[in-house]
């Protein structure tokens, strides 16, 4: 229950990421820019509080793996905060309903993990979902955001496999390169006083608390749960981000969008009920090492 509790939670935090960004009302790079600078010294401190040590040591002990899933992390959330400024909300959040399936796809495919016909056949329908979103978007501008997206979650799902094979890991020290990398590789572009008041406060929430809050929850589920199941939490995002962009954004997702996102959904229930009825030959999730 406890791996479930935080990738509820890590996903409900992370839902709120669109919702911050658009009220920010600056580019996607600033908006990473910032989120990571204001990430970066939450990381550390909880790092030296719960770790006893710093990411630095942590690093020494874990330097492969830690370097890997911050690298791993940075191309995410850069390409996810792009994504949330060139695309609509609707459409990002509903491409992030296919990471469960993107992640043991991953799976089978680097870690030689089998995978049920059960998951194979939802995969090709998350597979459809996801081109029915994109295809309401090729020949606008929006076509460029969902593809960002599919590079952010393509990126978080080798990520959550990470994290399962290692659980002993420091997930601080893997967040505190991730967000470090992100200031660097963002800082030589980004305009962090083109912002008014109210996109600084609004990026600052985000990067103080919801961001940081978000990963760390979803990046220590897999310490106490399979992959499997800690993605069955994804949808929650979708739901989440959708709803905020209604009650605060004013966009109302197309019909096609719409239909995109159910067709995803479909397939997420069908690849991972089987794993609720607690089905051992239908778990994607990987033996820790």
């Amino acid at each position: 229950m406890l791996g479930w509790s935080l990738a509820a939670l890590g996903m409900l935090s992370v839902s709120t990421d669109a919702l911050w960004v658009r009220l920010s009302e600056t580019d996607g790079i600033t908006a990473a820019f910032l989120v990571a600078l204001f990430a970066l010294p939450v990381n550390t401190t909880l790092s030296r509080w719960f770790d006893h040590v710093s990411p630095l040591e942590s690093l020494r002990k874990h330097t492969k793996p830690l370097i890997l899933v911050g690298s791993l992390g940075t191309i995410s959330q850069i390409s996810f905060i792009g994504a949330i400024t060139q695309s609509h909300v609707a459409n990002v959040v509903a491409i992030v309903s296919a990471t469960p399936l993107i992640a043991a796809a991953v799976a089978r495919l680097a870690l030689r993990e089998p995978i049920s016909r059960r998951v194979v056949t939802a995969i090709f329908i998350t597979i459809t979902g996801v081109g029915l979103i994109v295809s309401s978007s090729i020949g606008s501008p929006n076509l460029r955001g969902d593809l960002l997206a599919l590079l952010a979650i393509t990126c978080f799902a080798i990520g959550m496999n990470i994290w399962r094979h290692h659980p002993e890991m420091s997930r601080f020290a893997g967040l505190t390169i991730s967000v470090t990398l992100v200031v660097i590789v963002t800082a030589p572009f980004a305009s962090p006083f083109s912002l008014d008041a109210k996109g600084f406060i609004a990026i600052a929430v985000m990067g103080f608390f919801f961001n940081p809050l978000g990963r760390l929850a979803h990046s220590s589920a897999p310490r106490f749960a399979p992959v499997s199941e800690v993605a069955l939490f994804t949808p929650i995002e979708t739901l989440g981000g959708v709803l905020w962009a209604v009650l605060f954004l004013n966009e109302t997702p197309t019909a096609t969008v719409i239909a995109g996102g159910l067709v995803v959904i479909a397939g997420l229930v069908y690849g991972t009920l089987a794993t609720l009825r607690g089905s051992p030959t239908d778990s994607t999730a990987a033996p820790p090492l």
